[in-house]
């Protein structure tokens, strides 16, 4: 799920990392969609090596939309999955190796929180359908127009997308015939290898991911230049890619758009929320039809190598007591970060991302280095004595960021109050006589001003009358008839941070402990360390544990760390996960048993199961400060897993067959197709296996796999299908796979011994990526030539501006300062383009049928319409040629040098004759008096523009003279 708020936060913070992908759309040939062949180089300017999916991050969105109309089966829902991933393959257009990475079970410390979303998910879908109903029973008494209703069974419990579920089971099955039809047929696909990891496969989607990155880097035959791409919209990708320290990585997520449209639960248009609903006409209330939405949204990427840039100039560090290592002090950020939100820990109560939480941390960072005399962490490891440092620090200042937030929050309700209130005037003025009056309408006949009068003062009376009703003037009024919304109702907060004593409230709210219990604040202090090392292992090493998770709803304070250095960061090995059904059961609330084993679903409903309150129907939400109930903690209670195991063995010898194979534990699968290098090696395993096959299968025997950067064990798979043979469709409507000729084997990342330690560090052979922000040490000429990077990589186009161009900006630049001098365009003369703007000012050719006398006569004429100073836009050059703003590319020029001075270059014509003939012509500048053979021209050491010359701003002038008179 990510840390809420962290990709805002970091987007605003670091812009450039952002940048938008460049996506070839299909074409409508005679209502044929015809889509672009992802084999041809990609358009967005680099190759990518690796494509991973975080499976969960498509499969949400795509089966209950938020901003479209939900599919209507699972047929549909399938088909939406293929063309989300048929979409980001043409994008990214990987070329060795597409992963796909489904959540399979996950460590019990995620469980916790799966566990609490699942719960309130089924709470609140329970609660909408009953509002949905309450609405249109109230509009259909008051004789609306509603359309039918959806059917009970048309709804999507998006519960069911967790392992061991009917329909994972199935998703893998259709994944496995998409994945076979991709491979015999689409040219971008055949050289890719495709390994698959559905929900069977222990682990969440993200970690099987990086747990193959981490696997696969420490052979010694990997290539550390590898292009990796990473889809999924968790924020906590990043921290995730930046662990890797590989130097090109890239996440690629749907860039966000905040307030889009969404349908209305009771009518399904679109324009307003489900309570301000009023019904619809009578024709749509026939039947139920979806709205229209917009285009496709678009796809971002986001990239970590500018990331480390900017992160290398925040993490400066000078003078330290230590070799610095910018790899190591990145490490330190990442665990920093999870201070302020993590999926396996509450957040500590100080820290708020939206209130610059990451830099608060950082700046005590960075003043406290110097004190520990090294880094945080190492390759996953914590130094506890070095956090003390750190949580004292925060500590001291826990009093200061509560009372602040305290006054944020007063602050921001006093300017809401008064723009609503302000709202309420600004209606109270249209009754009055100072209402805006509409100009210009239609003549009265007759007009009596005694009546006009009257209307007037009437009008005033009303509106006097409803200020008094809004200011509450004798009687108590509602929050509706002012049109305001009230603070009264909002919870009462117990704990009160900003006073004195918040600390024994906060335990004793939250914790339900005496106030002086110091001894219980200690231990939930410990927890939540242990829990810190657990995440950071988690990110840099892989599980520590499956058993372990942190045993509170809440977070201790900073200042409760004490005395945290000597605390164990050993956690229990050899644990192994849940299996999928068990993890259903620890997961799900009984409002989702159709999705259990049915002798299994009797125990989260029957009130005398031994694990009834393991699944209660109502639970309080504790908004714990916050606004939002999403943003709430869910008091549900933790699983006993040795009450859940105990309760659930009686009934394990009633599983059909089908729910004992979507509870074992699976293996990724692998598909080549012929033009794989690896594919020869795959189908002579299956040939040579011949009789031998099926025992071969069963007994799991292991083959050395190694081709193009993978490593790892293969074994042969049942699911395969034979050379030649076909593939029915799991999918209504979709064609078999005929004449397959895809290989298809289980596969296994390469095994390390236990105490193996994966190194966090950059790979020797690693080449850094070229810059994209600016240097800071360029000298003035390096500045000059520098430009931004926009896109993936640098681009050779040069920006453009013709005479349309220069006159919008003429026109729409202020009028002041330094634009003061530009006078209005009526006050412009009316030239000719080459005439009255000169060679001097924004390099048009001049007409080549004038001599270079009257093209410069006229111009100097115009120098009332044109007349400009040093420092506006235009051709701002000084006295010694040196180029200022725009490079005389713009408006005007310099009076005293064009205007005034011309004589000196006429005086001075005949020695910059063969200079200007030999130096310009048929370089920069092309002849102004070609017209007469004259070859005057600027001196080349003074006046000449140079291709490769640039202002200061960056932008690259590239300007030559050309005959149809157009600046390039």
């Amino acid at each position: 799920m990510g840390v809420p708020a962290f990709f805002r936060w970091l987007s605003r913070k670091y812009p450039s990392v952002i940048v938008e992908c460049i996506e070839q759309r299909p074409t409508d040939v005679d209502g044929q969609l015809v889509y672009v062949d992802s084999s041809l180089p990609n358009p967005n300017g680099i190759e990518f090596d690796n494509l991973y999916l975080d499976m969960n991050g498509i499969i949400h969105p795509c089966t209950h939309p938020e901003d479209k109309p939900p599919p209507k089966d699972e047929d549909e829902m399938m088909v939406a999955i293929f063309e989300c991933i048929d979409r980001l393959f043409r994008i990214v257009r990987p070329r060795k190796l597409l992963y796909m990475a489904i959540d399979g079970v996950a460590p019990r410390a995620k469980m916790n929180q799966q566990r609490s979303r699942r719960f309130r998910a089924s709470k609140e879908t329970q609660e909408k359908i009953e509002e949905v109903a309450r609405i249109r029973s109230e509009l259909q008494a008051k004789g609306a127009y509603l359309p039918p209703e959806r059917p009970k069974e048309a709804h999507f419990d998006s519960n069911c997308i967790t392992p061991g579920t009917p329909f994972m089971d199935r998703l893998s099955k259709c994944l496995h015939y998409y994945i076979h039809d991709r491979l015999n047929s689409d040219p971008g696909w055949k050289g890719v290898k495709v390994i698959l990891s559905d929900a069977n496969v222990p682990g969440e989607g993200e970690h099987k991911i990086m747990d193959y990155i981490r696997r696969q880097r420490a052979q010694p035959d990997h290539d550390p230049n590898t292009q990796h791409v990473l889809c999924g919209a968790d924020a906590d990708l990043i921290m995730l890619g930046l662990a890797t320290h590989e130097p090109n990585f890239t996440i690629i997520r749907e860039e966000f758009k905040p307030n889009k449209p969404r349908p209305c639960d009771v009518c399904g248009q679109l324009g307003h929320e489900m309570k301000e609903c009023t019904g619809t006409t009578p024709d749509a209330a026939l039947v139920r039809s979806d709205p229209a939405f917009g285009n496709q949204d678009s796809f971002i990427f986001v990239r970590l190598t500018v990331l480390r840039e900017y992160l290398e100039k925040e993490l400066q560090m000078p003078n330290l007591p230590f070799n610095y290592d910018f790899e190591r002090a990145l490490d330190d950020w990442v665990f920093m970060c999870f201070f302020v939100g993590n999926d396996f820990l509450p957040h500590l109560p100080s820290l708020e991302i939206r209130e610059g939480a990451v830099d608060r941390l950082v700046t005590l960072y960075k003043k406290c280095v110097y004190k520990t005399k090294g880094w945080i962490t190492d390759s996953g490891d914590v130094n506890l004595d070095r956090v003390q440092v750190i949580m004292d620090e925060l500590g001291r200042v826990e009093d200061e960021i509560f009372r602040r937030r305290h006054q944020n929050e007063i602050n921001f309700k006093a300017r809401e109050k008064a723009k609503k209130q302000q709202k309420v005037n600004f209606g109270l003025l249209e009754r009055t006589q100072f209402a805006p009056q509409r100009l210009g309408g239609a003549s009265k006949a007759v007009e009596n001003p005694r009546q006009e009068a009257a209307e007037i003062r009437r009008a005033g009376m009303q509106a006097v009358a409803a200020q008094e009703q809004a200011d509450n003037r004798g009687r108590k009024r509602s929050a509706t008839q002012a049109g305001l919304d009230e603070d009264d109702d909002e919870a009462h907060d117990e704990v009160r941070l900003w006073e004195e004593g918040f600390k024994e409230r906060y335990y004793e709210s939250k914790f339900e402990v005496a106030r002086d219990n110091l001894e219980f604040r200690y231990r939930v202090a410990l927890q939540y360390v242990r829990g810190l090392c657990w995440v950071l292992r988690y990110y840099y090493q892989g599980c520590a544990s499956w058993k372990w998770y942190f045993p509170y709803h809440y977070a201790p304070f900073a200042s409760d760390f004490v005395n945290v250095q000597g605390l164990s960061t050993n956690f229990e090995k050899g644990t192994q996960p849940f299996r999928p059904l068990e993890q259903l059961m620890g997961v799900f609330p009984a409002a989702s048993s159709q999705h259990v084993p049915q002798p299994w679903a009797k125990l989260m409903s029957d009130p005398f199961s031994p694990i009834i309150d393991f699944y209660p129907i109502d639970f309080k939400i504790d908004l714990n400060g916050k606004k939002f109930a999403w943003q709430g903690v869910a008091l549900l209670p933790f699983v006993d897993e040795s009450r859940l195991f105990k309760a659930l063995e009686p009934y394990y010898k009633e599983l059909t067959q089908a729910e004992i194979y979507r509870n074992i534990k699976g293996h990724d699968r692998l598909y080549v197709a012929p033009s794989n290098k690896s594919y020869d090696f795959l189908l002579a395993l299956y040939q040579d296996a011949g009789s031998e096959l099926r025992q071969l299968i069963d007994s799991e025997q292991r083959y050395t796999f190694r081709c193009e950067g993978v490593r790892g064990d293969v074994m042969l798979s049942a699911d395969s299908v034979c050379i030649g043979g076909q593939l029915a469709s799991p999918v209504v409507g979709l064609k078999p796979v005929l004449g397959n000729q895809v290989v298809c084997v289980r596969y296994q990342d390469p095994q390390y011994p236990d105490d193996f330690i994966f190194p966090a560090r950059r790979l020797h052979g690693a080449t850094e990526p070229p810059r994209v922000l600016k240097p800071g040490n360029l000298s003035q000429q390096e500045n000059r030539n520098w430009r931004p990077q926009i896109g993936m990589v640098r681009s050779n186009t040069v920006a453009s501006l013709e005479a349309a161009g220069h006159r919008m900006l003429g026109h729409q630049l202020p009028r002041s300062g330094s634009y003061s001098n530009v006078p209005p365009p009526q006050h412009q003369h009316q030239h000719n383009r080459s005439q009255s703007f000169g060679p001097h000012r924004s390099g048009y050719v001049a007409n080549q049928s004038q001599g270079y006398s009257q093209g410069y006569d006229r111009n100097h004429q115009s120098q009332s319409g044109y007349g400009s100073n040093q420092d506006r836009y235009g051709s701002n050059q000084d006295r010694q040629g040196n180029q200022r703003y725009g490079s005389n590319q713009g408006y005007g020029s310099n009076q005293d040098r064009h205007g005034q001075n011309h004589g000196r270059y006429n005086s001075n014509q005949d020695r910059y004759q063969n200079q200007g003939h030999q130096g310009h012509q048929g370089q920069n500048y092309r002849s102004y008096n070609q017209g007469q053979g004259s070859n005057q021209g600027y001196p080349q050491n003074k006046y000449q523009r140079n291709d490769q010359a640039r202002d200061v701003h960056g932008q690259r002038q590239n300007s030559r003279y050309q005959g149809n008179s157009t600046w390039r």
